[in-house]
């Protein structure tokens, strides 16, 4: 349980972090207040995610297993 937290802790910087900053780039450009846009959006995008991954990865992992037809390790499991 605890190397999950941490790697739900470590991939919700990666991805919220890249993916706030390129879609408010996108969308908003790269205009002078973008740093303190970007650590908003951010912030708020961190704080969803974190529950998310650790409710929704187990299922999705699960769901994987069906498909590719391997059994799911213990370790990956709830």
């Amino acid at each position: 349980m605890k190397q999950r937290v941490v790697f739900a802790l470590l991939m919700g910087v990666v991805t919220t972090g890249l993916v706030s900053f390129i879609l408010l780039g996108v969308n908003r450009g790269f205009h002078p207040g973008f740093g303190g846009v970007w650590l908003k959006s951010w912030a708020i995008g961190y704080v969803v995610v974190i529950p998310i991954i650790l409710l929704v990865a187990p299922l999705v992992q699960r769901l994987t297993s069906m498909l590719v037809g391997e059994p799911a390790r213990a370790s990956q499991q709830a």
